[in-house]
């Protein structure tokens, strides 16, 4: 069993996992904003400061299944590491699209899919 954490760092933790909840929640309404990497945030912030609310994200009907399935695999289905560039990639043609005229947040739009892409092509695959 672990020590308990000091307070601060207990509050901090549970900051940061609602925080990153609320940015999944945006990322499922926004597109080119993931979800999944705020969900797996979200998970490793109440893991140790609440198993409470741990084992609330687990039970959740949106937030568990994917949950579930990386805490069981440690990793993403080629299916779903395709599909996540596939839609990353028409996000960013339409929002490009969209946003003619201004270079600086077509430039923010670009590094954040790409780091985006980067990050799911670190995460390991499994068939």
């Amino acid at each position: 069993m672990r020590p308990p954490l000091p307070r601060w760092q207990h509050y901090l933790l549970l900051l940061t996992g609602w925080l990153a909840l609320l940015l999944a929640v945006l990322g499922i309404l926004l597109p080119g904003l993931p979800s999944t990497p705020f969900i797996l945030l979200a998970a490793s912030c109440f893991v140790r400061a609440s198993p409470r609310w741990h084992a609330w994200l687990l039970a959740h009907r949106w937030f568990g299944p994917p949950l579930r399935d990386w805490e069981t695999h440690h990793s993403l289905p080629r299916k779903i590491k395709y599909s996540a560039w596939g839609l990353m990639l028409v996000s960013a043609g339409i929002s490009l699209w969209l946003l003619q005229g201004r270079e600086w947040l077509q430039g923010i739009l670009l590094v954040g899919m790409a780091t985006g892409a980067w990050v799911i092509s670190r995460i390991p695959d499994r068939d």
